[in-house]
């Protein structure tokens, strides 16, 4: 993985240092996605003088990793280094900030933008960690088999 080192908001770096997070950026997602097994959640969170509930996010998101793994759903926490984090955001098609972007077995869920209440984050991670996985919403067209079933150009 990339140095523990990057240049971070005292509690993004706490994610990596004490919680056992990993620092993302674009030297290492694709090795990062390869090697998952099960459910993972990655963080970005943006400036947190433009997006100050980015320090929110970072404060709960372990939290939330204790609560899951407590009912049986662990995830790994993954942490989008600052100085790359918008622009490995619009490679999933991420706009807002702060995201948690949920992915398993290396393969795109879902994602769960801004602060939550306590309650409403518990629900929508039941729901996310649920989810099918899916193509994650980048700009492009999906391609259809013009064979596949329903397949029709109107």
């Amino acid at each position: 993985m990339i140095d523990t080192d990057i240049e971070a908001p005292p509690l993004l770096a706490q994610l990596v240092n004490k919680h056992q997070a990993v620092w993302i950026d674009f030297d290492n997602i694709d090795a990062w996605l390869a090697a998952q097994q099960g459910d993972h959640v990655l963080l970005f969170a943006g400036d947190p003088v433009r997006f100050p509930e980015a320090v929110d996010v970072a404060v709960v998101l372990p939290e939330l990793q204790q609560v899951s793994a407590s009912v049986g759903r662990p995830f790994g926490m993954a942490v989008a280094v600052p100085e790359t984090a918008e622009a490995l955001a619009k490679k999933f098609g991420s706009q807002r900030w702060p995201t948690l972007m949920f992915f398993r077995n290396g393969h795109y869920v879902t994602t769960l933008s801004g602060m939550h209440d306590w309650t409403d984050y518990l629900t929508l991670l039941a729901q996310a960690l649920d989810a099918p996985t899916s193509r994650a919403p980048t700009i492009g067209i999906p391609v259809v088999s013009s064979q596949a079933q329903g397949a029709s150009c109107h």
